[in-house]
């Protein structure tokens, strides 16, 4: 027997067991990722199961939070006591603050566009109060107090607008 003979029968041998090596190695190793997928997908519907409840939540809070700080809400609830337009203004705008950096957590759980819209509702009412007071037309709280709730009665809050983005969203969403 020479050495070709003996690397032709080594060669017969080998090349079927490394074929089949390598088929069985390919099918693990598809076996396992797709085990691994399996668990991800698991895993994420479960965490979203847990975390669904937590957003409603938030965007509940949310909400709340828009209505309280609609300047028809925010007046009704904070008396302005004889307070002059300015400082009735600084109260009511310390009002939205307060409400503000209650909820400011909520934005984890909700989406972007959404805080964003939340973030322009909450400065556009400060912006009016503000202007409102600086004008000069009114002198005192109930003045300030008249005057807004007239020209809101007239058109749609901002907080309103940002509820009905939220309600769309949420429509979309789930």
């Amino acid at each position: 027997m020479t050495i070709e003979d003996k690397l032709l029968e080594i060669a017969t041998y080998t090349l079927p067991a490394i074929i089949t090596g390598g088929v069985a190695f390919i099918m693990l190793h598809k076996f396992f990722r797709n085990e691994e997928n399996k668990r991800k997908f698991e895993l994420l519907r479960e965490n979203q199961q847990q975390a669904l409840p937590i957003r409603l939540q938030a965007y509940e809070r949310v909400v709340l939070y828009l209505e309280r700080i609609n300047p028809i809400n925010l007046m009704m609830r904070v008396e302005p006591s004889n307070l002059d337009a300015p400082n009735y203004a600084t109260f009511l705008i310390h009002n939205i603050q307060t409400e503000y950096e209650h909820n400011i957590s909520q934005q984890i759980y909700i989406t972007q566009d959404c805080w964003e819209i939340v973030m322009k509702a909450k400065n556009s009412i400060i912006t009016q109060i503000r202007q409102t007071s600086i004008g000069g037309e009114v002198k005192t709280g109930d003045e300030l107090r008249t005057f807004l709730l007239t020209e809101l009665t007239q058109t749609e809050s901002a907080s309103a607008v940002a509820i009905s983005f939220i309600k769309e969203e949420l429509k979309r969403v789930f």
